[in-house]
């Protein structure tokens, strides 16, 4: 495996995919802004979407790749059996939590958006908005467990792209928005459902070729399987945990009005980073990590986490700083139109400067959890999950009076920084990993680059700030050209100062 290529390829679809989700998102800002109803709309769409997250993104990876590579290794034939057996309890418990959630909605959105029980409209639209979306779960964990089998397979790109489908339907119902009126969140939401199954079928189709489906509906618990849904849990919660910090910042703000909005538009233009800075790699990563450490190649290990952290990190810092220094230009350019007005600007860029101080360590965090995962142990990564969690409602709550929905993303970044360094500590002190002598020396480059590409950046708005005023008509296609220029000169900068190494494009990991 080729661990910059395989990355890629995954960053290149994951790359198309969220260029679409912000098409989406553009056209979702213009018709529903920032209201009661794009609230309503996205605490709906929210759940299965952190959901996707949760299990497309490295999770259900992370429980059944090592074990499914180890069995790989025993022969085809077990291999075969132990993911059978995955899938058909999966599919059985998948089906009874969706019915019991159905039944049970009312109270299960007061769970997650107890602020809009003030609001009886918004709550019941919620309710069935999201009785509409639910069916999702059951679709996309399905088609995450056949993303991981090609995963296991070191293939990459069709799990990458499957979302695409979803944010395309989406697209297509919002261009005739204007003609569905208060019917298009309604229609929006069966669209999400509608995607997960298309999702769903393509990837089986893909998946045939390594994979011989077997419908037994049976409690078939080998200790194989049994491990696998004891590390599921667990590995959800950890690998998962930017994602349940951002929904427990959901369920906080749902008592500010339009704060859900905010912090969505917010999220959405950082998770485009973190999608590839720490997401891809940590996909990447595992199936190769986990045959290295079954096999006992140290040298290769060391080797492999030292040079997936050093890419992390090379990806992620520039994007921190760039985030950070153009913030207000940026979500203006996004989502500054139609119902999208100049104080949710203001309000969203406040957010998304807060999440992208803590943008490099929602990327460690899945990174350090692969290293951990890669051996067959989620609950460390768990406990220290849950321990961020904790520490971020703790500074939600106690500051949310006096600051308002700003101390969420504050208090996302700093919980998700406290969970990076649990992570290293223990990683260190386990002998897990230990930094190459020339990491450092690579760290110190990579932070002089980003640091001079954001100041760059950073003049480039200055330089252009009339043509990036909330009024004008040309801020997208000139953030679009400042972000491209910026990029090219981080990346001949990297080249020159040998932040990253051209060389590295053909080493095999």
């Amino acid at each position: 495996m080729n661990l910059i290529k395989s990355t890629s390829t995954f960053s290149f679809f994951t790359l198309i995919s969220r260029v679409f989700g912000y098409i989406r998102d553009l056209l979702i800002a213009i018709y529903l802004g920032s209201g009661p109803v794009a609230d309503a709309f996205f605490v709906a769409f929210r759940i299965p979407n952190t959901f996707r997250r949760l299990f497309s993104e490295g999770t259900f990876n992370a429980a059944f790749v090592p074990i499914y590579s180890s069995e790989l290794i025993n022969g085809k034939k077990k291999s075969q059996k132990f993911a059978n057996d995955v899938l058909n309890l999966l599919l059985i418990w998948l089906l009874g939590i969706v019915l019991v959630i159905q039944i049970l909605m009312p109270w299960f959105v007061l769970l997650i958006a107890p602020g809009f029980s003030e609001n009886s409209e918004k709550l019941e639209l919620t309710i069935n908005l999201t009785r509409i979306t639910f069916p999702f779960l059951l679709f996309v964990s399905l088609s995450s467990f056949f993303g991981a089998i090609l995963n296991s397979h070191n293939k990459f790109a069709i799990p990458a792209a499957a979302p695409i489908i979803l944010n395309l339907l989406l697209i297509l119902l919002l261009l005739f928005g204007r003609y569905l009126d208060d019917q298009l969140v309604i229609y929006l939401s069966y669209a999400v459902t509608v995607s997960g199954l298309l999702q769903l079928i393509i990837l089986f189709f893909f998946t045939k070729k390594y994979f011989k489906l077997t419908f037994l509906f049976e409690f078939n618990t080998g200790s194989k399987v049994k491990l696998f849904f004891k590390k599921l849990l667990p590995s959800i919660f950890s690998s998962g945990v930017t994602q349940i910090n951002i929904l427990v910042g959901t369920i906080i703000a749902s008592f500010q009005t339009s704060a859900v909005s905010y912090l969505y538009y917010a999220d959405r233009i950082y998770q485009i980073n973190l999608a590839i800075a720490g997401i891809a790699i940590g996909t990447v990563l595992l199936p190769n990590l986990s045959k290295y450490i079954k096999e006992k190649k140290n040298k290769k290990i060391d080797f492999l986490q030292n040079k997936s952290l050093e890419f992390s990190l090379l990806l992620s810092l520039p994007a921190t700083f760039a985030l950070a220094v153009g913030a207000s230009e940026i979500v203006s350019s996004l989502f500054g139109y139609g119902s999208f007005d100049k104080l949710s600007v203001e309000n969203s860029a406040n957010a998304l400067f807060y999440f992208a101080l803590g943008l490099p360590a929602f990327a460690f965090i899945k990174v350090f959890s692969s290293f951990i995962f890669a051996r067959q142990n989620t609950k460390i990564p768990f406990y220290f999950s849950l321990y961020s969690v904790v520490l971020n409602i703790v500074i939600s709550l106690s500051f949310f009076q006096t600051v308002g929905f700003i101390i969420i993303p504050i208090a996302t970044s700093i919980s998700s920084w406290f969970n990076t360094l649990l992570l290293l500590i223990y990683l260190t002190n386990k002998n897990f990993f230990k930094f190459e002598n020339n990491f450092f020396y690579s760290f110190v480059k990579i932070l002089l680059t980003s640091l001079i590409s954001s100041f760059f950046f950073y003049f480039l708005i200055n330089f252009f700030h009339e043509y990036l005023e909330f009024e004008s008509n040309y801020k997208l296609i000139c953030m679009v050209i400042l972000v491209i220029l910026t990029f090219i000169f981080y990346a001949l900068l990297s080249i020159i100062t040998k932040a990253f190494k051209i060389s590295d494009i053909k080493l095999k990991y």
